[in-house]
Formats: C-alpha cells, sequence, structure tokens
C-alpha cells in the first residue's frame, strides 16, 4: 500500500543530505584483498593433503594451523567485509538517510580489519580456543563483541532516523544478523583468561559441545546466510529491474528462517555423547528448515520472471542466479544431512566439506562477485572495464566450483565405504585407516585444480575492478532528497499487520528477532546444563595431571582437533576399530570439547596405552617411519621447545575455579608432579633406545595421548 500524503504536502520542503561511498569503497577494497589472501591460504591447506612437506617444516604452516586461519579469512574477512559493502550501500538508499554515525562506520571498518589482522598473526602462532569458527582468543573475542555491538547500533539508529515509513525486507535481515551473531558470539566465546593469550572455555565437554554448534552452525546462518539473503533482496530487485517476487512471502521467509534456524545445530553431534532428546530437537527443526530456505531461493528466482533473456547478457545477474541455485542446493543438502541415516554415511568425511563450499564458493563467493561487479561501475562512475573478462570469471569460477565439490563428494562415499566395509568373516576389510587416506591423494588433488581455477577467476576479477577504478572517478558523496519522516501520511488501519507491528518500528522489529532467535537456544541449553542425567558422572574419570593438562594445551596449540575426532560413535565399525564408543561423562574435564567435526585421520579418543611412548616419539618427529604413505606433517619442533612450566600454577588455578575437583592448594606442588611424570615417560623412552629430554613439550603430549580413553575399563 502506498503512502498518501498530506493534503499540504506540497508545501512540505525535502532534505537534502549525502550518501557515502567511501566507506562502501573502502569495505569492498578490504573484501577483494582478505578474499584472495583467504582464498590462496585454503588452496595452499589443500595441496598439504597431496604434498604434506609444503608446510617446510615450519610450524607456522601446518595444516593444523593455516586450516582455522582459512576458514576465518573466508568467513569473517571476505563474506564479512562483502555484508559491510553491501549493507553500508543498501541500508541507507533503503531508509533514505546516511547512516547514523560516519564516526561509528569508520570505527567499523578499521577496528574490523584490525581483528582479521591480528587473527592472521596469531592463529599461525597456534594462539586458539580449538572451537570451531570461534578460533580467536578472549582478547579478539572482546574487541569483535565491542565492533559488532557499534556496528549494530549504527544500523538501528540510522532505522529510526529514516526518511521512509516502512523498513524495506532487506534491512530486517541485517538487523537479525547483527543482533543474533551478538547473542551467539558472546555466549559462546565466555572464558576464562590465566594470560593474554591463554584462557579456558567455561563449558566442558557435552555442554560445550552443544554450545559450540549452536554457535558453529547459527554462524553459518547469521553470519553466511541472513545477511547474504539480506543483499539478494536489495541488489538482486536493483539488477533485474524488477520488484521482488513476494512481499508476503518474504515476511513469512524471515520469521520462519530466524525462528528454526536457532534449533539446527544439534545435528552437527548426531550419534555423539550429546543427550538423544537434544539430537532429536536438532534433526526435526533441520528437516523444517528447508521450507523457509527455499521460500527465499524462490522469491529470489521468481524475482527474475520476465527478465530471463536478460541474464544470458547480464553478467550481474549470472552470477547472482548460480548464488541462489547454490543456497537452494545447500540448504536442501542440510537437511538432507540430518537425518540420521544420511549423517551416518557423510559425518566426519569429506562430504561435509563439499556440502560447506557448494554454500561457501557458490552462494557467498558468488553473490558477493555479483554485488563487486554491481557496486563498481556506479562507485567510479564508468562502465565496467571488460565484460569478456566478466564472463571469463563467471565460467572458470563455475568450473571452480564443480571441480571442487565433485571430488569431495566422491571422497566422503570413498571414505564411509571404507571405514564400515566388513569381510564375510566379519573382520574390518581396511583395519588401517591409512588405507583410506591414501585412496583420496588424486580427490584432493582434482579439489585444489578446482580451487585454482575460482582463485583464477577472482584474479581476473581484481584486474578489471581494478582498471573499472583507475579509468573512472571515485563518487564521494551521492546527494539525495527525501521527505522528513514526520511529513509523510500515515497509512490506513487497514494496512497489512506487518507493516504496523514492525515496519514502521525498528526496535520492536529487533526485539521480536532476538526473543526468536533466543528461544530455541535456550529450550535446548538449559535443561542440559541444569539436569544432571543429561550427563552421567564416571567415578573413574579423574582430572588431568599437570603433565597432561600441559599436553592438551599444545595439542589444541597444533590445530590436531582440525584432523582428528575424540568421539567414537555407537556403530559397529568404528568400535570394531577404535575400542568402546564414548561415554558423556568422559569429557567432564575437557575444557573445551576435543570431539572435532572431520577425520582425515583416525579417532584419538582410545588411543591411551595402544601405542608406547617411543610409537608417539617417533611418530611426532616422522610420522612415516611409524605410518608409511601418512600426510602428517612433522613436528620436530616439540622436540626441541622447551614446556613453559611457568604457567603450570595458574591453569591449574583456572581449574579449579571451573570445578575440576584437584586438592586446596595443588597449585604449588603441580609442577614437582609434573617433573616426577615426565621423568617416568624419558625413562620408558631411554628403554626402547631414545634419549630424550623431559622438559620437552613432545613429553607432554605423549602424557595427554596416553591418557586419552583411559579412564574407563574397555574390551577389544
Amino acid at each position: 500500500m502506498s503512502n498518501v500524503p498530506h493534503p499540504g504536502i506540497a508545501s512540505v520542503e525535502l532534505d537534502e543530505f549525502k550518501y557515502d561511498n567511501r566507506i562502501v569503497r573502502n569495505f569492498a577494497i578490504a573484501t577483494i584483498l582478505f578474499g584472495l589472501i583467504g582464498m590462496l591460504v585454503g588452496l595452499l591447506a589443500a595441496l598439504q593433503l597431496v604434498f604434506p612437506d609444503l608446510n617446510m617444516d615450519i610450524q607456522y604452516l601446518t595444516f593444523g594451523r593455516i586450516r582455522p586461519l582459512h576458514t576465518n579469512a573466508v568467513i569473517f574477512a571476505f563474506v564479512g567485509n562483502g555484508f559491510f559493502t553491501g549493507m553500508y550501500y543498501s541500508a541507507p538508499r533503503v531508509l533514505r538517510t546516511p547512516m547514523w554515525s560516519p564516526v561509528l562506520s569508520r570505527f567499523h571498518f578499521w577496528a574490523w580489519q584490525f581483528i582479521i589482522l591480528a587473527a592472521a598473526i596469531t592463529l599461525p602462532m597456534g594462539l586458539t580456543t580449538s572451537k570451531e569458527y570461534a578460533e580467536l582468543e578472549w582478547p579478539l573475542d572482546v574487541a569483535i563483541a565491542v565492533v559488532w555491538v557499534s556496528a549494530l547500533i549504527n544500523l538501528i539508529m540510522t532505522t529510526i532516523n529514516r526518511r521512509t515509513e516502512h523498513i524495506y525486507a532487506a534491512v530486517w535481515f541485517y538487523l537479525a544478523s547483527f543482533i543474533t551473531v551478538a547473542m551467539l558470539h558472546v555466549v559462546n566465546s565466555i572464558a576464562l583468561p590465566i594470560s593474554l593469550f591463554k584462557s579456558y572455555s567455561v563449558y566442558a565437554g557435552v555442554q560445550d559441545a552443544l554450545v559450540q554448534w549452536w554457535y558453529g552452525h547459527n554462524a553459518v546462518a547469521f553470519f553466511l546466510t541472513t545477511p547474504y539473503l539480506g543483499l539478494m533482496y536489495y541488489f538482486l530487485p536493483k539488477a533485474a529491474n524488477r520488484p521482488i517476487y513476494s512481499y508476503r512471502l518474504s515476511i513469512v521467509h524471515f520469521w520462519a528462517l530466524i525462528f528454526l534456524y536457532i534449533w539446527a545445530g544439534p545435528h552437527h553431534l548426531l550419534y555423539t555423547a550429546l543427550p538423544e532428546w537434544a539430537q532429536t530437537l536438532g534433526t526435526v527443526f533441520s528437516v523444517m528448515l528447508i521450507a523457509p530456505s527455499w521460500g527465499g531461493m524462490i522469491n529470489g528466482l521468481m524475482t527474475l520472471r520476465g527478465a530471463w533473456d536478460r541474464v544470458r547478457e547480464d553478467i550481474v545477474l549470472k552470477f547472482f542466479v548460480v548464488a541462489i541455485t547454490a543456497y537452494g542446493m545447500a540448504t536442501f543438502e542440510g537437511p538432507m544431512l540430518s537425518f540420521k541415516n544420511v549423517n551416518a554415511v557423510a559425518h566426519y568425511t569429506d562430504w561435509i566439506v563439499a556440502h560447506v563450499h557448494v554454500g561457501a564458493l557458490g552462494w557467498n563467493g558468488f553473490l558477493t562477485f555479483g554485488l563487486l561487479y554491481w557496486l563498481f561501475p556506479r562507485l567510479y562512475n564508468r562502465p565496467l572495464y571488460s565484460q569478456k573478462a566478466a564472463s571469463f570469471h563467471f565460467w572458470i569460477g563455475t568450473l571452480g566450483i564443480i571441480f571442487y565439490t565433485v571430488p569431495m563428494y566422491w571422497a566422503g562415499w570413498v571414505q564411509s565405504s571404507m571405514w564400515q566395509e566388513f569381510t564375510k568373516e566379519g573382520l574390518l576389510k581396511y583395519p588401517n585407516f591409512l588405507e583410506t587416506v591414501t585412496q583420496l591423494a588424486p580427490l584432493y588433488f582434482l579439489r585444489s585444480v578446482g580451487g585454482t581455477l575460482y582463485i583464477i577467476g577472482f584474479v581476473v576479477m581484481i584486474y578489471n575492478l581494478w582498471m573499472t577504478a583507475a579509468k573512472g572517478k571515485l563518487v564521494p558523496d551521492e546527494t539525495a532528497k527525501a521527505m522528513p519522516l514526520s511529513a509523510i501520511w500515515h497509512a490506513s488501519k487497514n494496512e497489512y499487520w506487518h507493516r504496523r507491528l514492525f515496519e514502521r518500528k525498528p526496535l520492536a522489529l529487533t526485539i521480536f528477532a532476538l526473543i526468536a532467535v533466543a528461544i530455541g537456544g535456550m529450550i535446548e541449553m538449559i535443561p542440559t546444563f541444569m539436569i544432571d542425567s543429561n550427563v552421567p558422572t564416571i567415578a573413574a574419570v579423574k582430572p588431568y595431571s599437570p603433565l597432561e593438562l600441559q599436553g592438551r594445551d599444545i595439542y589444541v596449540r597444533e590445530g590436531c582437533y582440525v584432523c582428528h575426532t575424540q568421539m567414537i560413535r555407537p556403530f559397529r565399525a568404528e568400535i570394531e576399530r577404535y575400542g568402546e564408543y564414548s561415554k558423556s561423562g568422559e569429557f567432564v574435564y575437557d575444557f573445551p570439547h576435543q570431539w572435532g567435526s572431520k577425520r582425515t585421520g583416525p579417532d584419538l579418543h582410545r588411543v591411551g596405552g595402544k601405542y608406547p611412548d617411543s610409537w608417539h616419539y617417533n611418530h611426532m618427529e616422522d610420522p612415516t617411519s611409524m605410518s608409511p604413505g601418512s600426510i602428517m606433517p612433522r613436528y620436530e619442533w616439540l622436540l626441541e621447545e622447551d614446556l613453559d612450566t611457568t604457567t603450570t600454577a595458574a591453569k591449574i588455578r583456572a581449574m579449579q575455579m571451573l570445578g575440576v575437583p584437584y586438592e586446596k592448594d595443588y597449585d604449588k606442588i603441580a609442577n614437582a608432579e609434573l617433573t616426577i611424570q615426565s621423568k617416568e615417560i624419558q625413562e620408558r623412552l631411554k628403554q626402547s633406545g631414545i634419549k630424550a629430554d623431559e622438559k620437552k613439550e613432545i613429553i607432554a603430549l605423549i602424557a595427554y595421548l596416553q591418557r586419552l580413553g583411559t579412564d574407563i575399563k574397555t574390551e577389544k
């Protein structure tokens, strides 16, 4: 329903204001720069699974350290900056007002880039919490919260000061994204610091896994999905010169999506030690998610009705169509993967890697590329430098996605089939996990080819946009005029309820969005924390010794959780291969949990006592000496660097504050007990013919590995 002006509207003076294109330009440049870096790091990580020596024996370049750098760079640097680029362009225009605070806008830009640079330094150094997609240590977590809330305030105040009566759908998604990510980040990142670069999650074991994947799944939902849906609702109609297909569908899409998404996190933990009721909730809501997800896809694609002939010629629309299609594919596959029978096949395999990259490369990547191709000619007031180069980028990027994902889907099937196959005699056909790994090398290489093709297209885009900017001139400010909100006549009482309740009231919209996303997390987490039967205790499970605790921190630092899980599922094949399935009570002292999400190497939950100390020592020095054909890098520095025992007392005190039942004043004798256990391991190594220094980090890591899974008695 259109707004009806006052009878004397002609006498109302229009407000004149300017849109700031410099902040848009800055975020666009950051998107391009960090996107290229993040993808190159990802390519290096992919190639290391084919050529393990590519880390060049440099501890800062091992797969375990650079894989979190890759995910953080692509998610928060590339997609994050891409979202901010589109938001700072579109939000002022649909609200017909400049951003409320240019100072907050600039603070948002520079502080966000500082956080990204800090992540690029700290993650390769091994300063990590090991929490998936939230690996940054506590000072950076605090910085993220401050920057995020400042941007949220700026957006809310801009919405309040708008010069249009109603709030367009794109802004709904922006507001919901900001408020939900703030909630997710704060709850998941609560930690107890022991130094400037080390902290422990306040959650342990089962509770930590639930909180982590409540965050992890919804970081995908509210950082990679809903912000980009907001961008789709603005830039697709602009590029197609068509209104969005259905206003009512956008309402259903928005509220159903944000309400249902938040419940789905437990589907990442099917068949684990998480309580069955929580797993079931995750599955049910994941399946329901397909309706609002495809509602958004349909709304996007149907917007192009009558404009499909332009898709053949318009490079922006080509990127948008593939992006929306990839979104539809990923959001169909996600609910399918939440079915237990499908999850049993796909989880911990490269199938999940393929699934994630359909969304990342197709949905986020291609929508970002289309957005940049649309923006640069307008920012620099000249046509795109080369349509042919943009078309080349589109086709080679599409081929890159295919060459990336198809081998990874195939690899997932190969992995799962080999892990679960038995002989006629009832024995595992491939008892040695390494037999699976060696079979995947050609598929990993093809994945690298796909990544290379995608990056080539990215580089071509950079050149194209650079030349567009070089031959044009930035339009720093765009002058616009609009009626003040106070002069706009409010529509009749018969207007649609959603406009009356929410689209006039940005604070109400924000608060109700927060309530919608908070409900699911509360219902899933509160019983898991408050009802003891969800995590039955096991009397035999004791706290880690000081040396084992130090070794666990080395395990975290080196990113071992990236390739190894510590969660044996109740499957015949896994019990036969690894031992007794994992129990929830075994993880009560794991701050945070180390269940992992991918098996590039075998599960380690029952590795304690499986091999002698000498095997672990030799394996870390040269993995191929113990496992011929291994793609694990050498960790020779663990044999050379001294263990920092100055932190032992602080770590024990932190564990006590978190509820670990160490004796009173145990921190004062912790290093003495650490030394005793170190000498015991040193002596066992000596008996095996290995002369090792008791003060080296390798001793602590061996202590931790030999402890894993030994708290309860198991039979082969």
